[in-house]
């Protein structure tokens, strides 16, 4: 069975498949409930690195339990902190991937959720943390009780990027309505 595109998740996987190879230091910014760190585990394999950043207990809980049930396989870490401090966490120009999911913790409450200055700082921290040729990858969630104020932020972030070091991709599905993810993607040229 075919993964549904029609998902931003989804749509972003397919664009870090050609960024991430076995061996790879993967990084999670946005834990959650450890969907996208197991998705990095297994496409970084047995060789790579993953580590994982969310600022909630249960996050954690929740991400520690899916991969003690989904792998028996893959260096990973899980952090308790806020992904402004990755650069705490991994050295400069050694990352692969960097994934963002932004907004809340899904079955969480939402009113812990991604805020616009941390999430620039971890943003702007990631840019660093890339190998020439790795990628950002950020989901967008925007709309009733996440923040219009973090998309517009980011979008206004992504739209200053210097072109002759990042390529900055912003999907858009256009036809669906009240406010739907917005996928986008920097790969580091330099």
């Amino acid at each position: 069975m075919k993964d549904n595109i029609g998902q931003a998740v989804v749509w972003c996987r397919h664009m870090m498949r050609e960024y991430i190879r076995p061996g790879a230091l993967c990084i999670d910014a946005t834990m959650g409930n450890g969907n996208d760190t197991e998705y990095l585990c297994r496409m970084a394999g047995e060789s790579g690195r993953v580590l994982a950043f969310d600022i909630q207990k249960e996050a954690l809980a929740h991400t520690r339990e899916r991969l003690s049930n989904a792998l028996d396989f893959c260096n990973y870490e899980l952090i308790l902190d806020t992904h402004s401090r990755m650069k705490e966490y991994v050295s400069a120009g050694s990352a692969d991937v960097i994934v963002f999911n932004l907004g809340y913790l899904p079955g969480g409450d939402h009113a812990v959720a991604t805020k616009p200055d941390t999430t620039l700082e971890a943003l702007a921290q990631s840019l660093a943390l890339l190998k020439p040729g790795g990628m950002v990858s950020i989901c967008i969630y925007s709309g009733g009780d996440s923040g219009f104020a973090e998309r517009d932020a980011v979008l206004r972030w992504l739209g200053a990027l210097d072109g002759r070091r990042y390529l900055a991709l912003v999907t858009q599905y256009y036809n669906r309505p009240n406010h739907p993810p917005i996928p986008a993607m920097v790969v580091r040229l330099k």
